[in-house]
């Protein structure tokens, strides 16, 4: 949510951020909307002002018998109440107005974001290891013999259609460790505190994020109302919503693994093949909290730690800062991690690491007080995957897989696996 009143005194730099998103101007309607509601209501105020004044001398005209003063005064008091009442109503239909419009635009990036319509302007800014050379060619995930027995696309086709997908046997195995060894990492060498949170939210708490109202029609909504969380993102974030923190509180570091769950809405035939766009998934997911002046340094220590579980996996990635027309909704800067596939000959998302400045705090009215006095300031948020598991399952399959068919893990899971090694060529952990 944007402040109006960084608008009302900063309109042109409000139009060319804005721009630099590839949106028209649109500080003159914002402002002629807010200026129709400020109007309202100080019509309102000098309407109520007459009736009060008016009000207080009913009674006088009354005592002194003047009846014609009286009826006179009477009839404006009614008046002038119906009046306010109008007015009050007015008003209220012009904030809301103002409300919706502000919260159907995007967060402003920030200037060092670099400039762009779309993908093609991302801005890489530095790789991690080299692709590993294959003396055949790569298969993807779900052509790998030892992967077959493990991922069953048409079962889960049965029961819920597509974009769904069972595992089983070895491959689930991998997929639960790499969820596991994520959160002991991020607990034990980052410094963050896990949590487990509910998948089913109010709209407030979808609304606090950014998912709605624009982005309904990516999300799930069950009968009774409630939303299926596209990523823990919104339950961890919104664990602050309303609340008033003291500075020494911050910065509160988060991780939580849970289920995720979008509708894919406009990606028709986009990567229908395999696991990596699925409607069910699960993530580990962190959030910070911080002030102002700490977001950026978080922002950086944050994609430090999905880099980290990328390093530790021995998986080749690279990082790019997201342009300002490939930028989500609520941020202000990204960075993108993107894991090397070799059966695709390609690098894949795999991690976005955002900062939202305080966009998400106003829509959540999360705020706190500052260490040396002084009215309650908003905090800044902070999201990013810390990782995908489903896409670094497959990142794991693809990058491990042997000419045989089997693939040879991380060492990093080994102890998650009980010492087991590779997904044998017949699909067995060995």
């Amino acid at each position: 949510m944007h402040d109006i009143r960084i608008i009302r005194e900063f309109p042109d730099r409000f139009d060319t951020a804005l721009s630099r998103r590839g949106l028209s101007a649109l500080s003159g309607e914002i402002l002629a909307i807010d200026e129709a509601r400020r109007s309202k209501i100080l019509a309102a105020e000098t309407a109520q002002a007459e009736q009060n004044r008016a009000s207080k001398e009913v009674g006088a005209a009354k005592a002194r018998g003047d009846e014609a003063e009286f009826e006179r005064l009477r009839a404006l008091v009614a008046e002038k109440k119906a009046e306010v009442a109008r007015l009050n109503e007015e008003a209220a239909a012009e904030d809301a107005r103002l409300r919706d419009m502000l919260a159907a635009i995007p967060n402003l990036p920030l200037d060092e974001v670099p400039e762009g319509p779309d993908e093609s302007a991302n801005v890489e800014i530095r790789r991690w290891g080299t692709p590993r050379g294959f003396n055949f060619a790569p298969k993807e995930h779900f052509e790998i013999a030892g992967v077959k027995p493990g991922m069953d696309f048409a079962t889960a086709a049965k029961l819920s259609g597509s974009r769904f997908v069972m595992l089983k046997g070895a491959v689930i195995r991998v997929h639960r460790a790499l969820a596991q060894f994520m959160l002991d990492t991020h607990v034990t060498e980052h410094g963050l505190t896990e949590t487990w949170t509910p998948v089913l939210v109010k709209d407030e708490a979808m609304f606090g994020t950014g998912q709605l109202p624009k982005f309904s029609e990516d999300s799930y909504q069950t009968t009774n109302g409630w939303w299926l969380i596209p990523t823990s993102e919104v339950t961890l974030t919104n664990s602050v919503a309303g609340e008033i923190l003291d500075e020494a509180q911050l910065p509160i570091r988060m991780t939580a693994h849970t289920q995720c769950f979008r509708s894919e809405a406009g990606s028709a035939g986009k990567d229908t093949s395999g696991m990596l766009r699925q409607h069910q998934f699960e993530k580990v997911e962190m959030v910070s909290i911080t002030t102002p002046e700490t977001s950026l340094a978080e922002h950086e220590r944050m994609t430090g730690c999905a880099e980290a579980i990328l390093q530790k996996l021995g998986l080749p990635y690279r990082t790019i800062v997201l342009c300002t027309g490939d930028m989500g909704f609520g941020a202000t800067k990204t960075h993108d991690l993107e894991v090397w596939l070799p059966g695709q000959n390609t690098y894949r998302e795999i991690s976005s690491v955002s900062v939202c400045g305080d966009f998400q705090a106003r829509r959540m009215n999360a705020r706190f007080r500052p260490a040396g006095g002084g009215k309650p300031e908003f905090v800044h948020t902070l999201n990013g995957s810390g990782l995908a598991v489903g896409r670094c399952l497959i990142a794991v399959l693809e990058n491990g897989q042997q000419e045989d068919g089997s693939v040879e893990l991380p060492e990093a899971l080994h102890p998650y696996l009980g010492g087991k090694t590779r997904i044998s060529a017949d699909g067995t952990l060995e």
